[in-house]
């Protein structure tokens, strides 16, 4: 058993064994039915509540999953024909959606063509139901009521009544103590004037203004509509009374990709037909066209009339449908205007010709080249984006297309490098200055060579595979300072010319200009020394040549506590580390090899004298052994109580004070171990277990070996 769309006038409540027959069979289909209807789960329960039901009859069936009610079949289908969801037909059961927000539907066309959305459809491909307009709440006055509304009246002062009456079919309503009052077409305001009218033979208190009234509508009635045409869900819709053309679209899911925008009809029962232009909406939020629907109201979209293409820099790139007199600056303005980046000098017009205008062969196309030409009067009638746009007439299907300013490299551009601010490259402009392109690189960096500059132009003649001319151009100093006196403000250097004394120079498309470097400029480079002298401090180089012994010199010379042996030296430029010097030599002698040519970046650092030798590792107690001169490292291995027995004597090591490390020294059968000085210290390490013999496969392998040779022996005295 399915729905279908209603047939008028055949409709009735289903039967309990109809309802309950669905609800068993198919219950996922009144789920969805109840979905489509766009109620929350709370409105549906107001609304079954207020129709005098169990608000609680459809749980089953909501998105909430409740439990089941209890309600009976006849209370279910009830509810279900309360809100306008199910009616029964000879056919059997059927449904009449109440909704107004978006319906749902699988394989909706994303309305694209060449790449371009049609304009305005994607503002009904919402599924909401933020569209619907209420069934209940308060109304203009000028609504004009009808059967099925439902109307509040309080009486308020010398009698206190409220009364909720609803509109009969005959257009009448009855109040208590009153009698029947017609109220068929009447507004809000006009019921409120026949009312006191009425009440007053019955409430004196009116007369008198000692009793008021007060009139709402506490529910709307519901108008059958009918949405066809080019919409997603062509069908019949049950709408409040207050709902417009508007609504029903946004009901039936809007136009299609094939619908019109700028001419929906709105076919009335009486014959007269009234046409809404949704551009009006779509572009200003006029709502003003858009009128309220009556029972029976027809809302026909046909199929869109002309319509255009318009790609590239505008605001908005889309299809448009083109109304009855509009042109190309009507669509522009439609699509938002130009782009920031639109080149504004000339539009194109891409047209399929008609079929008179076709000549031999395959000239069915015609490009339509437009000149724009500057406007400066924003009230011109064909004004845009300060430009005219030339009156020209559109033809269905014609593609517009503006075009971009070209990017930097498709256009013209010069190149500004090396001692600026801001390296790059900059649009070129007639005229263009070297001062103008060092100024939009932020001027020059310290230790620009202010004299000249270079630029590299591409040349006039390439017969001899010429690539470039060098160009020598002279500067001054006020591309420093940019001040009008031009008076010099810097870093000392080389001598530059005189402000103003440089004459002006044009650049040229693809010039390459190079600010460059003083020669020889460096900035202050530092160096460290720490420890044992009198001012230990960063101390700047003075020449490229400064060394080691200028250094101690400039701090002091060396402490009484001072062990230059044990000076050490770090080159951090480079990630050098250590650099093995011997300080007495260099302090002594400065033509001495270890009077090295300081780096900047070097950290020199000269201990105090420690008269101790450290004993570490594979010995019996590792202990600090006072420096005994001419001592051997037998001597220091003794006083640590000698080697363990996992001790590798081939590898122990002596590490100076200045970081110096040496190892044994060995010469055939012949080793000698380095001595230990002030501030050493000895290392024993332990023996590799992988490295030791195995003198029980070394005696397996001789038995083997031996009893090879003995078997030999044997056959050969045979």
């Amino acid at each position: 058993m399915a729905f279908h769309a209603p047939v008028e006038g055949d409709a009735q409540v289903p039967s309990p064994q109809e309802v309950q027959r669905l609800t068993q069979q198919n219950p996922e289909l009144v789920r969805q039915r109840i979905r489509q209807s766009g109620l929350s789960d709370a409105e549906i329960r107001a609304r079954l509540q207020a129709a005098g039901l169990p608000a609680d009859a459809l749980d089953p069936f909501l998105d909430t999953g409740g439990p089941s009610s209890g309600a009976s079949s006849a209370e279910v289908g009830s509810a279900l024909a309360s809100l306008g969801l199910a009616t029964v037909t000879p056919d059997g059961l059927m449904n009449v959606p109440t909704v107004t927000g978006f319906q749902t539907s699988a394989g909706t066309s994303t309305g694209s063509s060449g790449g371009l959305p049609i304009f305005g459809i994607g503002q009904f491909r919402r599924a909401t139901s933020q569209f619907q307009p209420l069934l209940s709440g308060p109304v203009p006055g000028d609504y004009r009521l009808g059967p099925g509304d439902r109307i509040v009246l309080v009486l308020t002062g010398d009698v206190q009544r409220a009364h909720e009456i609803e509109v009969t079919r005959e257009g009448l309503i009855l109040i208590p103590n009153v009698g029947q009052v017609s109220v068929t077409n009447l507004t809000m305001d006009g019921l409120e004037a026949v009312l006191r009218e009425r009440l007053a033979s019955a409430y004196s208190g009116i007369v008198r203004g000692t009793t008021t009234l007060d009139i709402s509508v506490s529910r709307l009635r519901t108008n059958q509509i009918y949405v066809m045409g080019e919409v997603l869900q062509a069908g019949a819709y049950q709408l409040s009374s207050v709902a417009t053309a508007l609504n029903a679209l946004y009901a039936a899911g809007g136009p299609t990709d094939l619908g019109s925008l700028r001419d929906v009809q709105i076919r009335r029962r009486d014959g007269e037909t009234v046409t809404l232009d949704l551009y009006d909406y779509l572009l200003e939020g006029d709502t003003s066209g858009d009128p309220v629907l009556a029972q029976g109201d027809v809302v026909f979209v046909p199929i869109r009339g002309p319509h255009v293409s318009l790609a590239g820099a505008v605001v908005r790139p889309a299809q448009y449908e083109v109304a009855e007199g509009e042109d190309l600056v009507d669509v522009l303005r439609a699509s938002g205007g130009f782009a920031p980046d639109a080149l504004r000098r000339r539009i194109t017009i891409h047209r399929v010709l008609r079929p008179a205008e076709r000549g031999a062969g395959l000239t069915d196309r015609a490009a339509i080249d437009l000149a724009l030409s500057a406007s400066a009067d924003p009230r011109a009638p064909n004004h845009l984006g300060g430009v005219a746009i030339p009156p020209v007439g559109l033809q269905n299907g014609d593609s517009i297309v503006v075009n971009s300013v070209p990017s930097l490299e498709g256009g013209y551009y010069v190149t500004v490098r090396g001692r600026v601010q801001m390296p790059g490259r900059f649009p070129w402009q007639p005229g263009m200055t070297l001062r103008d392109v060092v100024e939009l690189a932020r001027g020059p960096t310290v230790g620009a060579d202010l004299r000249e500059a270079e630029v590299s132009r591409l040349p006039d003649a390439r017969q001899t595979g010429e690539l470039a001319d060098l160009l020598r151009v002279p500067m001054d100093s006020s591309y420093l300072t940019g001040a009008g006196d031009g008076a010099y403000s810097g870093p000392g250097g080389v001598s530059f010319p005189p402000a103003g004394s440089a004459p002006t120079f044009e650049l040229q498309p693809y010039d390459q200009v190079n600010i460059l470097l003083q020669p020889d400029f460096q900035l202050q480079r530092e160096v460290v020394i720490s420890g044992e002298v009198p001012v230990p401090a960063r101390y700047s180089l003075r020449t490229k040549d400064d060394r080691v012994a200028d250094l101690v010199g400039r701090a002091g010379g060396l402490l009484p506590t001072a062990y230059p042996e044990g000076a050490q030296l770090y080159r951090n430029g480079r990630n050098l580390g250590r650099v093995d010097i011997d300080l007495e030599d260099a302090l002594a002698d400065p033509a001495n090899p270890y009077n090295v040519v300081l780096e900047p970046g070097d950290s020199l650092h000269i201990p105090v004298y420690s008269p101790t030798v450290e004993v570490r590792g594979a010995v019996n107690s590792a202990v600090t052994v006072l420096y005994r001169p001419g001592e051997g490292l037998d001597y220091y291995l003794e006083n640590a109580g000698g080697l363990r027995s996992d001790a590798d004597k081939g590898r122990i090591s002596v590490r100076y004070a200045n970081g110096r490390a040496e190892m044994r020294d060995k010469f055939l059968f012949w080793s000698s171990y380095p001595e230990p000085g002030p501030g050493s210290v000895v290392t024993v390490p332990q023996e590799d277990p992988d490295d030791g013999i195995d003198y029980r496969g070394l005696i397996r392998d001789l038995v083997a070996v031996t009893g090879s040779l003995a078997t030999v022996i044997i056959v050969l005295t045979r």
